[in-house]
């Protein structure tokens, strides 16, 4: 293979990233260009270089950038199925993100600037999944956080904007710290920051400090793929635009730490206590954000907490062994949650609001947006998880992967025993991996059934919705909300470049998973091992998942007929006020997610207080300390400043008064002098 392909998979998009801010406010109309070419041609390369590479197959190529007195770093290259197979996902999402952005942000005066740290986030995130130097490596992680801060804070005008870009930046570089230290310790321990030698260290025994390593490492995986207790700046950041959170949660920021981990996972192989501090931190993240999914009104955050559910699964699959699982998974739903958030953009383009509760009360709505609608199905349908879309055999696959784990015959695939795997983790992951099977059914039923099927907006037909309607800002007033600015006029129908992308991303939706299914096909290009689901999970799996889909819709269906015969809704803050330009009688929304959840409703709506937790512990304190800082600066520090001036200008005073320019006076005071210290010789 020729190594300039590999080389120019991330340096295109880098360097169409400087073009665009270099000629892009000067020349907007070569913006769009600069934006898209790049990215696609990497897409292509990308599907080159993984052709190419074949199944089975490494390549590793590196030259030394610095000496260091230890640890050599090197600019390397390490080609295997992993990376040919994420690169490729990282590549069409990052296109379809660019192309749907042309239409999405159209009248926006940032494009030039927005479409260029997209650029150079895609081409950080190649770097990550193409280096072999985990100092490379390093580089492209940390280019991923900052392109992520501007871009979360792209409507820096905006309140929410602002201070979710700073939330998402500080949680993330919180992580980053001890994520730091655990590569230095492990470039130590293994003589060489080449991921080949870890990886060779680990399989020999050299690393004298595995367990420190792993828990130091697992802290930036939590921050970047917003794993429990870091996850808490994923649903604040849906504040930016939402191509950007396509774009953070299907291919780039969230999956680099699982693809990390999934890259070093014979390093945590070495650690049994590693694996299940894993397995604790995938289960409570899975369970904890499908139940805040299935509170929230902001359909943004609704996919925000999916996402972090979804990369729970991706973690408990690593935990128990199993990384062609994990990365299974990670690829299937990279496709469906990509196509869930251009879906969903469409969606708010034409309802002009975050709010499902909101949007059920648009008369048509779903007979408006076609596209969106049935692309959202497919979807909501590969989320959930049922049969033949991809996200049943990829979620069944993790299943699987834990199943064995539990029985203590861990799928390895030959990066270590077995029995390196405690049976404890697979068993947390797999009790928590079923849970989260009937929540994410029941929270994906209840999304679709309320934003597009309410009586409210479903009774009304599609020709009667005034074209100019719009929900604003009308939402539940209780709900954690995080709107962006309107980029579009909702009488003008979405255009092209926010239709096709949905259906491209829809092909590998319905069709992926099937790739899973014969051992000279996916297998082939990872570890060789099966992610066939077995017959015990496969039917527990879709069974609950069925359940939940059942239990959303029984819900669902109660909480409408109190809405058609006029009886009072559950609680109080289920009633919303109505459109502008509709009556002015208010209407009681059908959320089946109150009955569902009971007493936990108001909880999982606002994180279970997580957020409100760590402002107690870590915000107040430090703004306390600041304060105390910035008292003892000005009130002490600077009152010893401004009293040395004051003094040495009172000195100056004094001696001022001295200097009369009489000479009588110098000479009588000479004289006195002159006679003091005579005196004072004598005696």
């Amino acid at each position: 293979m020729n190594l300039a392909l590999p080389v120019l998979v991330p340096a295109l998009p880098a360097l169409g990233a400087a073009a665009t801010l270099a000629v892009g406010r000067r020349s907007p109309g070569l913006a769009r260009p600069l934006a898209i070419v790049p990215v696609a041609v990497s897409a292509v390369l990308a599907l080159v270089v993984a052709i190419q590479l074949g199944t089975g197959q490494v390549l590793d190529a590196a030259t030394r950038l610095t000496p260091t007195g230890g640890p050599e770093i090197s600019l390397a290259i390490h080609l295997d199925g992993y990376s040919s197979l994420i690169s490729v996902l990282v590549g069409l999402v990052a296109t379809c993100v660019q192309v749907y952005s042309t239409a999405y942000l159209k009248d926006d005066p940032r494009y030039p600037s927005y479409a260029a740290l997209v650029s150079l986030f895609t081409a950080a995130m190649f770097l990550v999944v193409y280096s072999g130097d985990l100092i490379v490596l390093l580089v492209g992680w940390e280019v991923m956080g900052i392109c992520s801060y501007f871009l979360i804070g792209h409507h820096w005008e905006t309140e929410d904007a602002r201070s979710a870009s700073l939330k998402a930046f500080l949680v993330t570089k919180l992580g980053d710290v001890p994520f730091l230290f655990g590569i230095f310790l492990l470039g130590a321990d293994a003589g060489s920051f080449r991921i080949e030698d870890v990886l060779r260290a680990a399989g020999d025994g050299q690393l004298g400090h595995p367990t420190l390593i792993a828990l130091l490492l697992l802290a930036g995986v939590a921050g970047k793929s917003a794993q429990f207790p870091l996850h808490t700046w994923l649903p604040d950041a849906m504040a930016g635009p939402t191509p950007v959170s396509a774009l953070i949660h299907a291919a780039t920021m969230v999956a680099a730490g699982i693809y990390l981990v999934a890259r070093l996972l014979p390093v945590f192989l070495l650690s049994g206590a590693a694996l299940v501090v894993l397995a604790v931190m995938a289960a409570v993240t899975m369970i904890g954000s499908a139940l805040c999914a299935l509170a929230q009104d902001d359909l943004k955050r609704v996919l925000a907490y999916s996402t972090v559910g979804q990369l729970g699964y991706m973690a408990g699959a690593l935990a128990s062994g199993d990384r062609e699982a994990s990365v299974f998974h990670l690829v299937s739903h990279g496709a469906f949650k990509a196509l869930l958030f251009l879906a969903a953009g469409v969606v708010i383009h034409a309802a002009h609001t975050n709010s499902i509760s909101a949007m059920s009360r648009i008369p048509g709505l779903r007979k408006r947006v076609p596209d969106a609608y049935w692309t959202m199905a497919i979807a909501l349908v590969a989320l959930i998880g049922l049969p033949p879309f991809s996200g049943f055999f990829s979620k069944e696959a993790v299943l699987t992967a834990a199943e064995h784990a539990a029985n203590g015959e861990a799928l390895t695939n030959g990066l270590g025993p077995a029995s390196a795997v405690p049976q404890a983790a697979g068993w947390i992951v797999l009790i928590s991996a079923g849970l989260t099977a009937l929540l994410t059914a029941a929270y994906a039923a209840r999304l679709f059934l309320v934003a597009f099927h309410s009586p409210a907006g479903a009774a009304v037909p599609a020709a009667a919705a005034a074209p100019g309607l719009s929900a604003a800002a009308d939402h539940e007033p209780d709900a954690p909300y995080s709107p962006e600015p309107d980029e579009a006029d909702p009488a003008v129908a979405e255009p092209p470049a926010m239709r096709w992308p949905l259906w491209v991303l829809a092909v590998p939706t319905m069709g992926f998973g099937i790739a899973g299914l014969r051992s000279d096909w996916l297998p082939a290009l990872l570890d060789g091992g099966s992610l066939k689901p077995s017959a015990v999970t496969a039917v527990t799996g879709t069974g609950l998942a069925v359940v939940g889909v059942l239990l959303a819709y029984g819900a669902w269906r109660s909480a409408t007929a109190r809405v058609t015969d006029g009886l009072p809704a559950p609680a109080e803050h289920g009633r919303v006020p109505e459109q502008a330009g509709a009556p002015a009688a208010e209407v009681i929304v059908a959320d089946p997610g109150r009955a569902l959840l009971g007493p936990l409703f108001g909880p999982a709506r606002h994180g279970f207080g997580v957020d409100r937790l760590y402002s107690a512990l870590f915000v107040r304190p430090v703004e306390a300390a600041a304060r105390l800082v910035r008292f003892l600066d000005r009130e002490v520090v600077e009152t010893y400043v401004r009293g040395s001036g004051a003094g040495a200008d009172l000195l100056g005073r004094v001696v001022r008064l001295a200097q009369t320019g009489n000479a009588q006076t110098y000479l009588s005071a000479l004289l006195a002098g002159v006679v003091l210290l005579a005196v004072l010789v004598a005696v």
